[in-house]
């Protein structure tokens, strides 16, 4: 073994809790650990990534990953943290959920090789299909009692909250198919370690609970659980005014995800570098040091969004989440704009005045489209006048030469955006229809 896992984990701040004797047992063997993780989306987003990179670390720390898709599990929905029931998917866009996911993590574990610890990925529909009811009310249901299962807090939360219409019996037994999915790992894998998120912790145990009470009370089986992530301001972690942070670019663009790690606090920057990265300890102290000395400067931060935007993405869209960023700040020019797809350009763009005008109002003069009635750009056409003889007006990254040029279908972004700007910072987008 290279490193010891709970040591990463506890350094980096990604250990809540953890059973006795799991420390001892990582040390003195190869440890198979899994995570489960249930497609309802065709995409994870950055709130996953704590537990993935808990694997990610599992691997690299010489011990053996499993990711559990819960096929079976995500047609019922996990009361944790919920007040809702959730919606239940069908068996078509569960698979396609898989497939995605699937794809996504194989970037930050290895899948590949002949090695012992390769990662490996498992779904539960695969046992669950063919189990009847009444053999898991017999196998399973036999060895939890009720007492149990309402004692968790997660059951006694949604059966006592004011916003909730109680708890379903079908999501009262998600506990019981968690737990089972671990019995079942458990018998056939060797998997002696179940990793989560700190809501979780309640339904792991009962998965302990299950081997025991199954097998005897000799076989030992473990839980480790990360904190649950949240903002400085103690706000929850990854959800902006548009939603989650996803890690599929065609849910947040690469450019968005870079923009959502360069604007995190200080504080939050410290915390998140450890966490959401594998750099070593030592980098990561220097990095906070140099932070340190000049917080303007924004380098942990820089660290952070680079690290992380690689990771899920690739340095290509590093590259141009850079570029993309320097549009607003920096000098660009018109091809810059147009090596955007139009995602990120409505991304950079997001936030600045926009006005709509007719595809047939083109073939005017700049001074007659830029001012019409409902447009703020100019405060007059006489000092857009002025403005465009001192070279202070721009359209698409380029200075005016005229007031009166002509605005043609060839001046266009993307075949239907004008980009104008006045003076260095402000900037108003035409969308033409």
């Amino acid at each position: 073994m290279t490193k010891n896992f709970v040591e990463e984990l506890k350094w980096r701040g990604m250990l809540a809790q953890m059973m006795p004797g799991t420390e001892e047992l990582l040390e003195k063997e190869l440890v198979s650990a899994y995570l489960g993780t249930d497609p309802t989306a065709d995409s994870l987003h950055i709130g996953h990534l704590c537990g993935i990179m808990m694997l990610r670390h599992l691997q690299r720390c010489g011990h053996k990953p499993y990711l559990l898709l819960g096929g079976a599990t995500g047609m019922i929905g996990d009361p944790s943290g919920k007040s809702l029931e959730r919606n239940l998917l069908d068996t078509d866009t569960l698979y396609h959920n898989q497939e995605a996911i699937k794809q996504q993590v194989s970037k930050f574990l290895d899948f590949d090789g002949d090695t012992p610890n390769k990662a490996e990925l498992v779904n539960n529909y695969d046992w669950m299909k063919d189990f009847t009811f009444l053999d898991f009310a017999r196998e399973v249901g036999k060895h939890i009692t009720v007492n149990y299962m309402m004692a968790k807090d997660s059951v006694k939360k949604r059966l006592n909250g004011e916003a909730s219409d109680g708890l379903s019996f079908t999501e009262f037994t998600y506990q019981l198919l968690q737990g089972y999915d671990f019995l079942h790992l458990y018998q056939k894998h060797g998997i002696k370690l179940q990793l989560g998120g700190n809501d979780q912790w309640g339904n792991m145990t009962t998965g302990t609970e299950l081997i025991r009470r199954t097998l005897g009370a000799e076989e030992n089986a473990y839980c480790l659980t990360c904190p649950l992530i949240t903002k400085a301001d103690g706000k929850k972690f990854g959800k902006t005014e548009n939603g989650n942070i996803w890690l599929d670019r065609n849910r947040t663009t690469p450019y968005a995800f870079y923009q959502f790690w360069l604007n995190v606090s200080d504080d939050d920057a410290e915390k998140y570098i450890k966490i959401f990265t594998s750099l070593e300890r030592e980098t990561i102290e220097a990095l906070v040091a140099e932070h340190q000395q000049d917080p303007g400067r924004r380098v942990l931060q820089k660290r952070l969004a680079e690290e992380v935007t690689v990771m899920v993405h690739s340095q290509e869209d590093l590259d141009m989440a850079i570029e993309a960023s320097n549009i607003l700040f920096g000098k660009a020019t018109k091809e810059s704009l147009r090596k955007l797809d139009e995602a990120t350009f409505l991304d950079v763009f997001n936030g600045v005045p926009q006005y709509e005008i007719d595809k047939n109002q083109l073939g005017s003069t700049a001074v007659d489209l830029f001012n019409q009635e409902g447009m703020e750009m100019f405060p007059s056409k006489g000092e857009m006048r002025k403005l465009v003889k001192g070279g202070g007006v721009s359209l698409n990254k380029e200075k005016l030469s005229s007031f009166d040029q002509v605005i043609t279908a060839d001046d266009l972004i993307d075949g239907k955006y004008l980009l104008v700007q006045r003076g260095k910072k402000n900037y108003f987008l035409i969308t033409v229809k």
